[in-house]
């Protein structure tokens, strides 16, 4: 008796779990969705987002709404991003830096990148642009490395803040340029922070700082202005859009590969429903040919790789670069 009754009760309560789940995502979304860059205006993070989110809300069929939330190296605007409600509601889009918090940070930021968030998709990948301001007598990066053995700590490059992508970026070829070229010392170029991509472009093209990593996107303008001369890229293939400015790899710095990824991720414990709601009218965007056409124009690759997909990526990227930290000393 006690035994037909357990069975029934686990039957009942496993149908009604069954017909839980896809009704978790009926409804949604029924207002705005707001998405925090945890970076400033300007940045690649930021370009990228706002020349997507006018697709994304149609693909949604709801406003959008960006919310940037700046500093420290992109942890604060995360840690907001994890203590949002688990409803759907709250997005966040960031860079690699997302990689890079546990392993720099360590005990000092207030969530824990694997087990607070789920990784939705990769909206973009794209090179790195290693690029100098004009008045500075360099034309690759042979050139920029004599000129910084020769003026130690003279050189001055942006980072868009500590443990932001351009900062573990341009870390990582200071330290393989110096292995390579300085008797395995970082190269000494003066690192200067900023509050974002955004600033630290600002920092380059008005000749504040001489040197800076920066995204294909954010300093298309500036490029083709003249404003900036672009050296290098940061991956070991050169960019279509870029046919004739070498990589880093090719140009004094071998083994060089460090490209820069956008993704969007959401709270944990949001439903999977939802999840898979918001991943399927992303990935529409993605796959969109107008919009492909728009990023690859500019350097700039379209992804949309599935929640799975993204997430073991990402947990692949933070433990790597908890390694390579460790090993730079950072």
């Amino acid at each position: 008796m006690f035994h037909i009754l357990g069975i029934s009760l686990f039957v009942t309560l496993a149908s009604l779990i069954g017909l839980s789940t896809p009704s978790a995502a009926a409804g949604y979304p029924n207002k705005p969705v707001r998405i925090i860059i945890p970076f400033a205006p300007g940045g690649g993070t930021d370009v990228i987002t706002r020349l997507l989110q006018p697709r994304i809300e149609k693909a949604l069929s709801t406003n959008v709404l960006i919310d940037n939330r700046t500093g420290a190296g992109g942890t604060i605007g995360v840690g907001i991003a994890a203590r949002a409600k688990p409803d759907g509601y709250t997005l966040m889009t960031t860079s690699a830096s997302f990689s890079f918090a546990d392993a720099i940070f360590k005990d000092k930021i207030p969530y824990n990148s694997k087990k607070d968030f789920q990784p939705i998709t990769m909206l973009v990948n794209q090179p790195l642009i290693l690029a100098v301001h004009p008045s500075m007598p360099v034309k690759n990066v042979k050139e920029l490395i004599a000129l910084a053995l020769k003026k130690p700590g003279e050189i001055f490059h942006a980072n868009a803040g500590y443990g932001s992508n351009l900062h573990m970026s341009t870390e990582l070829f200071k330290y393989m340029a110096g292995q390579q070229h300085n008797k395995d010392k970082f190269l000494p170029i003066t690192a200067v922070q900023y509050k974002g991509g955004g600033p630290s472009l600002i920092a380059l093209i008005s000749g504040e700082v001489q040197v800076s990593f920066t995204g294909m996107l954010s300093s298309k303008h500036f490029r083709e202005a003249g404003q900036m001369r672009a050296i290098a890229v940061s991956t070991k293939q050169r960019s279509a859009a870029l046919p004739n400015v070498p990589t880093i790899d090719e140009s004094g710095v071998s083994g060089f590969d460090k490209g820069a990824w956008t993704g969007m991720f959401i709270q944990a414990a949001v439903p999977k429903p939802i999840v898979n709601h918001v991943y399927q009218s992303v990935a529409k965007v993605l796959k969109d040919p107008e919009a492909v056409k728009l990023l690859a124009d500019d350097g700039v690759t379209a992804d949309g790789r599935t929640p799975e997909e993204f997430t073991k990526f990402v947990h692949a990227e933070i433990d790597e670069w908890a390694k390579a930290a460790k090993k730079m000393g950072l």
